[in-house]
């Protein structure tokens, strides 16, 4: 199931629609929505990392957390689209991916409030990121709908695998070692 999962993500995401009939506008939107933070290795990281963390905590963190995530992105996209400066981006990216792969690395027990806190911070970076990038002649509603389904398919991906690695704590925490370790690189490149 999950080979199935990964397999039709994959699918979606490397799709084009077909153009040429009216209506394009709107595919177009969602489709540069849901390819960009697939194209970034930060945001790909701390998506999953924040589903990893979801699966470390378990019970209501597993759709809470990622929640929380989703709903400060959309708000740092707003400030994003609305031009309102936010300082540090880039480096508060690469901090979460740090962060985010440590906590699970060391597999540490957060209160579930603390962590939807703490994701929402982080969100805010990462959807500022998309906010500022949309493109020209896009529209930014159908281009939030579209970076917040890929957002929502790799939190539940860093899930998937957190849930499915469970009984293997090595497994998740050398998965947390190593976004860590990318996020260093991230930082200091």
């Amino acid at each position: 199931m999950i080979k199935r999962s990964i397999l039709i993500a994959t699918s979606v995401a490397a799709s084009t629609p077909a153009l040429a009939h009216t209506g394009h506008d709107a595919v177009s939107g969602v489709l540069a929505g849901f390819v960009h933070p697939l194209t970034g290795v930060d945001h790909v990281l701390a998506m999953v990392s924040v589903g990893l963390f979801a699966a470390l905590l378990g019970g209501r963190a597993l759709w809470a957390v990622p929640a929380s995530f989703v709903g400060m992105m959309l708000i740092g996209g707003m400030i994003g689209f609305a031009g309102i400066e936010v300082p540090a981006v880039e480096i508060g990216i690469a901090v979460s991916v740090i962060i985010l792969g440590a906590i699970v690395s060391l597999g540490w027990s957060w209160s579930v409030g603390a962590a939807m806190a703490l994701v929402g911070i982080f969100a805010v970076f990462h959807g500022y990121a998309h906010g500022v990038e949309i493109p020209s002649g896009v529209g930014a509603v159908l281009y939030s709908l579209g970076f917040t389904l890929a957002n929502v398919m790799l939190h539940g991906l860093g899930v998937a695998f957190g849930t499915i690695t469970a009984r293997q704590a090595h497994a998740g925490r050398l998965a947390g070692a190593a976004v860590a370790a990318a996020g260093i690189v991230l930082l200091i490149g």
